[in-house]
């Protein structure tokens, strides 16, 4: 007579996947508060170069819309595009920020809901409703200039 193993190959392999599955939910750290003066830091790299005096800061940004509209943001609220919203990397969620497009000085107040963007040259996401507020919505993106508001 010879000794069954304890598991089937069908067994293990379903144990794995299990575990393989599960392990995608666990939590990790995708953003981090380290930062050089001038830089962005995101995923512990360095990106998005920023010129940084105090509170306020000039990149790029770009918007996103309907692709995203009704899903959950990083801050668990739901994406309503047309909302005065913004994804930051860094700034701590319901941070209100006055983001003015430098090339035509129209400005907007938004509240930071979301992470991003994950584009490294960018340095923040507006809503499509900010984004058409200060005429960025053709070109896509704008250098901006963006200061935290009390």
């Amino acid at each position: 007579m010879t000794s069954q193993p304890c598991f089937s190959k069908y067994s293990f392999l379903a144990i794995l996947l299990a575990v393989v599955v599960f392990e995608g939910c666990t939590s990790t750290a995708r953003f981090t508060s380290e930062r050089e003066p001038g830089k962005v830091v995101f995923r512990g790299k360095k990106s998005a170069t920023i010129e940084s005096t105090g509170e306020q800061a000039n990149g790029v940004a770009s918007f996103y819309g309907p692709k995203f509209h009704g899903r959950q943001t990083a801050s668990g609220e739901i994406f309503d595009m047309y909302q005065f919203t913004a994804a930051h990397r860094q700034f701590p969620f319901g941070t209100r920020l006055k983001v003015t497009n430098l090339d035509n000085g129209k400005s907007v107040i938004v509240r930071v809901n979301d992470r991003g963007p994950f584009v490294k040259s960018r340095v923040l996401d507006l809503s499509y409703a900010a984004a058409k507020d200060i005429d960025m919505v053709t070109s896509g993106v704008a250098k901006v200039k963006i200061e935290t508001y009390r």
